[in-house]
C-alpha cells in the first residue's frame, strides 16, 4: 500500500515530492552548520577529504545494493572528471567562506544558481531565452551586487569566494545535462573519489590530529550530504521539477534561522533586500523555463 502511495501517478506522490524536497534541503543546511564548526578548526582540504570518506562509505554499499557497477564503463569520462572537479572546488569555495561570512550569506550567493545556469546554458549549451528571462537575469545580477555590498570598503574576498563558488556550482547542474545516462548513485560516487584524490593531495601538507569526536563531526559531513543527495534525487520521480524548483529556496530561510541560533549571525538588511531578489529572479526563470516546456534544473549536490 505504501509503495502505491509514492508513485508517480499517486495522488499522495506530490505531496511526498515537495515534502522529500524540503527534509533535503533541509539537510543540505543542516550539513552547512556541521561544516562551519569543522572548517573553523581544521583546513578545508582536510575536511572535505574526511567528508569525501564519509559519503563513500553510504554510496558504495548502496550502489552494490541496486546492483550498479560504477567502475565497469565510465559515461563520458572527461565530462564526469570535471564535474567532480567543479564540485571539490565549489565546496571548497563554499567553506572557505563560511569561516568568515554567515550560512546565510554564504547560501545567497550559491542560490543564485538559476541565473547563472541561463547564462552558463547559453554558452556551453547554445540554449536560448526570451527578453522576459534575461530581464530577470539582469534582475538577479542586481540581487547579487546588492548582497555582494560592492564598494572598496565592503565587498570582501570571502564574498567573492562565494559568488564563484556559486557559479562553479551552476556550471555543474549544466555539465548534469551531459549525464543523464549515468545513475544518481553512480554520479555521487565518482563525486566523492574526485573529492577525495583532489582535496587529499592538498591536505596532506596541512593535515592536523583529529580527536574520535572530531573524526566523526567530518565523517558525518559526508552521511548527511550523500542523504540529502538521494532524497532530493527522489522528491525528483515523485513531482514536476518545475514545481519543486521554488522549494529550493528554503534553504535560505534555514540558514538565516541556524545562523541566528548556533552562530548569532543576523543578516542585515541588505542582505536580505539582495536575497529576495536573487529568489523573485529565480523563481520567474524556473517559471518561464517550465511554460517554454524547456527543462527546469533542481540543485541536488550543494555543499
Amino acid at each position: 500500500m505504501l509503495r502505491e502511495s509514492l508513485r508517480p501517478e499517486s495522488p499522495h506522490a506530490f505531496a511526498m515530492g515537495i515534502g522529500l524536497t524540503l527534509l533535503g534541503y533541509f539537510l543540505f543546511a543542516v550539513n552547512d552548520v556541521v561544516a562551519k564548526f569543522m572548517v573553523t578548526t581544521f583546513g578545508v582540504a582536510q575536511v572535505l577529504t574526511i567528508r569525501a570518506v564519509g559519503g563513500l562509505l553510504i554510496l558504495l554499499p548502496l550502489a552494490f545494493i541496486k546492483d550498479e557497477k560504477p567502475f565497469r564503463s565510465v559515461n563520458v569520462p572527461f565530462v564526469q572528471a570535471l564535474r567532480a572537479t567543479l564540485i571539490t572546488v565549489d565546496t571548497s569555495l563554499f567553506y572557505a567562506a563560511v569561516v568568515y561570512l554567515s550560512l546565510a550569506d554564504v547560501m545567497t550567493f550559491y542560490m543564485a544558481g538559476p541565473i547563472y545556469m541561463t547564462v552558463a546554458s547559453r554558452l556551453v549549451l547554445g540554449e536560448r531565452a526570451g527578453w522576459r528571462r534575461w530581464s530577470a537575469v539582469l534582475l538577479g545580477f542586481a540581487g547579487v551586487l546588492i548582497a555582494l555590498r560592492p564598494s572598496s570598503s565592503t565587498m570582501s574576498a570571502p564574498a567573492l569566494l562565494a559568488c564563484l563558488g556559486g557559479i562553479a556550482s551552476a556550471v555543474t547542474v549544466v555539465l548534469n545535462r551531459y549525464l543523464a545516462g549515468t545513475k544518481d548513485t553512480t554520479l555521487g560516487i565518482y563525486q566523492g573519489i574526485g573529492s577525495l584524490v583532489l582535496a587529499g593531495a592538498v591536505a596532506i601538507f596541512h593535515w592536523q590530529p583529529a580527536t574520535p569526536r572530531e573524526l566523526v563531526g567530518m565523517l558525518v559531513l559526508g552521511f548527511i550530504g550523500a542523504v540529502a543527495h538521494l532524497v532530493v534525487t527522489r522528491s525528483l520521480k515523485l513531482a514536476p521539477v518545475n514545481v519543486l524548483a521554488p522549494f529550493q529556496y528554503s534553504l535560505l530561510l534555514w540558514g538565516m534561522i541556524f545562523g541566528v541560533v548556533f552562530f548569532n549571525d543576523m543578516p542585515d538588511i541588505q542582505m536580505i533586500v539582495g536575497a529576495a531578489i536573487i529568489v523573485v529572479a529565480g523563481v520567474f526563470i524556473s517559471h518561464r523555463k517550465a511554460k517554454k516546456g524547456e527543462q527546469v534544473a533542481l540543485s541536488v549536490d550543494l555543499p
